[in-house]
């Protein structure tokens, strides 16, 4: 037995926590039911789990880590092997990439071969190990994080090769899964357990999509959480035409059709919530890849406050809002978090006594009491021919997805101009672009001061965890740039913030809540305002420097003066502020 072993159990007599008759029976009971001493006395309830790891760690002077539903990174844990883990009794926890060190969490550092593993482990990653004395509980709860996703699809993939193992044994079968084959076994238990745990680890994680691409010789599953993706999962591809079948199958498409693009959707029931999947296929050369965008209710229909809205931004939108007519107009590329933006101001117009109608293509989140429509231009049913009908609907609020073509643009700009409040949004770089392409679009310029009340761009960035971001001294090339720009905005928003030297920014921190150092997203904003003032610029030279000038005068902030104030208040970190905008 150890020495330091034997320090800890004499600890244990020392402080009257076991007798020294006691420790005898435990000993004895431990080699014959083949169970270590310790795992014994904690299970008897002779010392807390707790309490007995921490002495150990003061003995060996190893720091102890509390890892109570701490989530470890997929691609931490892809470090250290599962049989690895297992054997040697440690596990990885985190990396930090600045120090070049592994974080590990080890139950018996007296075990010298446990050690020499570790270190030829970290070496072949370039780290250096940091080790840490952690609970049996916590070592069991990320062992499981191993067998999560990749052991509970190992499995139903086993059943599934018994079951063709037995059809292949019969006269006059294949071994291979013939495509004919494939609509039936993606019926079968195993493929429908594969699907769903790919769907059911996929919302656990928080993931916005979910993506299945085959290539040559297996299946990559990786899932999109707070814009990055990450692979989760590697498939056969054996299964590959089985689970494409199994997604068609739950998406009412044809199964058959394997040459061209489909797009359907799905529901699912989890945690007493409807998420919505809205799947599209894609053929390509080594076969049909999906995608599955996660529509979850909870996510997509949120306070403006949540969105990252907030002090004068917040407070010109809500104006805007509250106009009978007019237009609000969003701006940003793809995956700029628009759509969400859209959903929160109907969700504050759904009201009693009010008809919204809208036209979304494709329709992403479905609200009780809003006449949702889905555009379908491959049968003439489009953004503008549905704006025509609309107006016969009696509508107080029209939502259109997207002006995309100056038929629509005209057509927008008809409703609001007659008694509506139309929300919409549009492709420019930022919000002083709007007026500039509307007119491009062909709107006479004369027709856009009644109608535009304010003009919106925005980008989403990740949102820092607020238990575990780490500070930063910003570069001087760093500080340049925040004083530039917040000598530009309006000091009473400034005070309001309370920002002033010296700067002091954060960078994401893996913790336990935060197992990728972020926690969501938050978006970045620029709102202008239609004024008196701009009503002049637009009827005399619209060009957008002088838009400009006047946004500046009505004191808004760009998305990168508000990414700024946001960076410097711990909610996001600015490189990342920069990277988007740069994007």
């Amino acid at each position: 037995m150890p020495s330091k072993q034997k320090n800890l159990l004499d600890i244990l007599v020392a402080k009257n926590i076991i007798s020294a008759a006691g420790l005898e029976e435990i000993k004895k009971e431990a080699e014959t039911q083949n169970e270590s001493i310790e795992e014994l006395l904690i299970r008897k309830g002779i010392i807390g789990e707790d309490k007995l790891y921490q002495l150990k760690g003061e003995i060996f002077k190893i720091p102890f880590k509390d890892l109570t539903g701490y989530k470890v990174p997929p691609e931490v844990l892809k470090i250290v092997p599962l049989e690895a883990a297992q054997h040697y009794r440690f596990i990885p926890i985190s990396v930090d990439k600045e120090e070049k060190t592994l974080e590990v969490g080890m139950l018996n550092p007296e075990d010298i071969d446990a050690g020499e593993a570790l270190k030829f482990i970290a070496h072949r990653h370039n780290l250096k190990p940091k080790n840490y004395i952690i609970t049996l509980t916590d070592f069991r709860a990320i062992l499981k994080e191993y067998s999560s996703l990749k052991g509970e699809v190992k499995q139903a993939l086993d059943e599934l090769k018994k079951e063709l193992d037995k059809e292949a044994k019969k006269p006059g079968k294949e071994e291979e899964v013939s495509e004919e084959k494939s609509e039936q076994i993606s019926e079968e238990a195993p493929i429908s357990k594969v699907v769903a745990l790919i769907i059911k680890h996929a919302i656990e994680q928080g993931a916005s999509d979910i993506h299945i691409e085959p290539s040559e010789k297996s299946v990559r599953v990786r899932f999109r959480v707070d814009g990055i993706l990450y692979t989760n999962l590697t498939l056969p591809v054996r299964i590959h035409p089985a689970v494409i079948s199994r997604i068609k199958i739950l998406s009412h498409l044809k199964i058959d059709e394997t040459r061209k693009p489909q797009d359907g959707r799905f529901f699912t029931q989890t945690n007493d919530k409807k998420i919505d999947f809205r799947v599209s296929t894609f053929p390509t050369y080594a076969g049909e890849k999906v995608v599955m965008r996660i529509l979850d209710p909870t996510i997509g229909l949120r306070e403006l406050g949540d969105l990252g809205l907030e002090g004068r931004n917040l407070e010109v939108l809500r104006r805007g809002i509250d106009k009978p007519h007019g237009m609000i107009l969003i701006t940003g590329p793809t995956g700029s978090g628009k759509t969400t933006t859209l959903y929160s101001m109907l969700h504050i117009l759904n009201q009693e006594g009010v008809n919204i109608v809208s036209l979304e293509d494709p329709i992403e989140y479905y609200i009780d009491g809003v006449n949702q429509s889905q555009v379908r231009p491959e049968i003439g049913y489009t953004f503008a021919t549905g704006l025509r009908h609309i107006l016969r609907q009696d509508p107080d609020k029209i939502m259109v997805g997207e002006i995309r073509d100056n038929e629509t643009a005209a057509l927008a700009v008809h409703a609001a101009l007659t008694g509506h409040l139309v929300l919409s949004t549009l492709h420019t770089n930022n919000a002083t672009g709007v007026i500039p392409r509307l007119i491009d679009m062909g709107i006479d310029r004369y027709l856009l001061p009644p109608t535009i009340i304010v003009a919106i761009a925005q980008r989403l960035v990740q949102r820092l965890c607020p238990n575990s971001k780490k500070e930063l001294k910003p570069s001087p090339e760093m500080k340049d740039l925040i004083k530039s720009e917040l000598d530009q905005m309006n000091p009473e928003e400034l005070k309001n913030y309370n920002i002033k030297e010296p700067y002091t920014l954060f960078e994401p921190k893996i913790s336990k809540e935060c197992p990728k150092g972020t926690k969501g997203r938050l978006a970045v904003f620029e709102i202008l305002e239609m004024t008196p003032q701009l009503e002049s610029i637009i009827l005399k030279e619209p060009s957008e420097m002088a838009i400009r000038e006047e946004a500046k005068r009505q004191g808004m902030s760009t998305m990168l003066q508000d990414g700024i104030v946001k960076a410097l208040r711990g909610m996001v970190g600015l490189e990342e502020v920069k990277k988007e905008l740069e994007e």
